[in-house]
This record gives C-alpha cells, sequence and structure tokens, in this order.
C-alpha cells in the first residue's frame, strides 16, 4: 500500500508538506501544492482514512442507505460497500428506506447527523437538492438511481438499453405482444426501463399498447392480479418483460401454473433453478457497490476531480429457458 513516505517522494518535497496539502493547508504553495497532488494520482494514495477522520470530527463509518436491505440486489450493494470500508479500516452503518419517498429524507438526515465519513444511497425520493448542504463536507455517492435536483456522484446501470436488449430478445422468439410489468415507475431506473419497453417494441415496428403496462407490482398478490389482467385482454400478451427482480419474482409463482415467456431486468438467488430457469439483464450489484466505495474512498483522498462524475455500467443477457416458455404467437 502506497504510504506518504512514497508520495513526499515522489513529489521531492517532506511528508509533513503531503500532510499540509492533504488537510487543504492554505499556506502551501500553488506549484508545490500541484507537484504533491500529481504524485497521490500517480501513486493512487489513500491516506490513512481513521486519523483523518477523527481530526475531522467524522466517525469512522460509512453509511449505506437502500431501499430493502433484504432484497437480494441492494443487499449485494451494502456487502461491496462493506467488504470495500473493512479493507480501509471502516465500518458500515446500513439501513432501510423503504418505498415511501416521504421518509427518505428524515432517515437520511439521522444517518447524517452522526458525522459519518462518507454515505452511499440508492434513493427512493423525488427531490435530493437538500442535501446540497450536506454535501459540502461529507462525500455522498448515490447508485443504481439517479438523484433528482442534485449534481453528485452517480453510479447506474444502463437501464434504457438493457430494456431494449430484453424486448428485442423477446422479439427475436417471435413474439408481438409483450407486457410491461414494474413497480415504482415514477424512480429514475423504472422510467428508463419503461422507455426501454418502448423503444424496443418500436424499433421492431410495433406500438407499444398502453393495456399491456402494470406497475405496483411488488408482491405475489399484485403479480397474481397483473397476470390475471393481462390474461383477460381481448388480446393478451404472449410474453412479459420484468422491470426488476422483485417483481420477477413475484411472477415466478404467478406464472408457475401457466407460463408465459419472461425476460427479467436483474438477476437473483435461485433465478438459475427455477422451472423455467430465468433469462435475466444481469446488473452486477456488487461491482456497483465496489465503484460506490471507491469513490467515497476517492474524495476523502482528495484525488478526484471537483465536480460529480456519472457513470452508466453496461449490463448483459443471460439467456435461460423462460424466454423460450409460453404460447406460441400467432
Amino acid at each position: 500500500m502506497t504510504t506518504m513516505r512514497d508520495v513526499a517522494a515522489r513529489a521531492g518535497v517532506s511528508t509533513k508538506t503531503v500532510s499540509r496539502v492533504f488537510n487543504d493547508d492554505p499556506h502551501v504553495l500553488p506549484h508545490t501544492r500541484a507537484l504533491v497532488e500529481q504524485a497521490m494520482r500517480e501513486l493512487n494514495y489513500v491516506p490513512n482514512v481513521l486519523a483523518t477522520t477523527f481530526r475531522a470530527g467524522r466517525t469512522s463509518v460509512i453509511g449505506v442507505a437502500v431501499p430493502d436491505i433484504v432484497d437480494p440486489f441492494f443487499a449485494s450493494i451494502a456487502r461491496a460497500i462493506e467488504d470495500v470500508a473493512r479493507g480501509r479500516g471502516l465500518s458500515t452503518l446500513v439501513t432501510s428506506l423503504g418505498s415511501d419517498p416521504e421518509g427518505e429524507r428524515p432517515a437520511i438526515e439521522s444517518m447524517l447527523g452522526r458525522q459519518l465519513s462518507g454515505l452511499v444511497i440508492a434513493p427512493v425520493g423525488v427531490d435530493h437538492s437538500w442535501l446540497e448542504r450536506w454535501r459540502e463536507h461529507t462525500p455522498i455517492v448515490f447508485v443504481d438511481r439517479a438523484p433528482v435536483g442534485l449534481d453528485a456522484d452517480t453510479f447506474v446501470e444502463a437501464d434504457e438499453r438493457g430494456a431494449v436488449v430484453a424486448v428485442q430478445h423477446l422479439i427475436g422468439h417471435g413474439h408481438r405482444r409483450i407486457a410491461y410489468v414494474g413497480d415504482a415507475v415514477h424512480l429514475s431506473t423504472e422510467a428508463n426501463r419503461l422507455e426501454g419497453w418502448r423503444r424496443g417494441l418500436a424499433e421492431a415496428g410495433i406500438a407499444a399498447d398502453a393495456e399491456l403496462v402494470r406497475s405496483g407490482v411488488s408482491d405475489r398478490e399484485a403479480a397474481r392480479q397483473a397476470v390475471a389482467q393481462l390474461r383477460a385482454l381481448d388480446d393478451p400478451p404472449t410474453a412479459l418483460f420484468s422491470a426488476n427482480a422483485r417483481c420477477s419474482m413475484a411472477l415466478a409463482a404467478a406464472l408457475r401454473d401457466e407460463p408465459l415467456a419472461i425476460v427479467g431486468f436483474g438477476d437473483f438467488p435461485m433465478a438459475d433453478v427455477l422451472t423455467p430457469a430465468l433469462t435475466v439483464i444481469d446488473q452486477d450489484p456488487y461491482r456497483l457497490g465496489t465503484l460506490a466505495a471507491e469513490r467515497i474512498f476517492d474524495r476523502l483522498g482528495g484525488a478526484e476531480p471537483a465536480g460529480p462524475a456519472v457513470a452508466v455500467i453496461d449490463v448483459d443477457l443471460v439467456e435461460r429457458e423462460s424466454c423460450r416458455t409460453g404460447a406460441a404467437p400467432v
């Protein structure tokens, strides 16, 4: 691991000067500061965060706020953040935000009030402009879902493109009546996936039928009702695109006796052993969490540019049996 002594040797200064640069001492000459910062970047220097956070009055804890820690997707993100933090000598504090946008701010402010070293959020709210004052002294990174009303470090998946791939894959199997089944369409992830569903159909010359859109599907009963409503249409779908893993798990039970072809956005444990095994758009949540945690430490170490960065992580189709299931299209 690179030390402060290594940085000092590369920059040709003392270790005390490196420390002064890292702590933003205004008395360091601009030329010297530039040399030290360049050496930090070249050596990928991460300082002793425990000592730094103690001096800054922060706890040696990274906060993690996700909608539901029981959800396998968000649990994987949290685990990745914990692994990175533990490797740097910090612990994590994890909370579930739930699904109510109104409850997001008090839950997050409660965490930030603990003087965290940094915070990673997978948001459920519709306005994050209030976080601007917190971001001045606490690194905040958004993951999976982009913030609203705030420019901040963000790591998201290629939601729209993934939905296009899923829909076009079903079209490739002969389907033209493809339903969209989702949960909270006000979230950026689902809004983008719904747009991808529309675009995937449009690129194949198929009109998007609003009757084929079902939202609010977050449990088995809602999935059962959604499937029953879709089957009752005069021109029912022969295939489904599921917008997230929670919907897919609920739909697996609803489709058990009368399967339809389906592709789900997001893999989950046991998806590959279902009957039929579920074809998915794989998101790699562990990588998302790792990138988010590493950005927190980059910010703490002063190695990143001053402006926020938005990264879109690509997704991949994992083909199994479910995309070839169900009634043959006519």
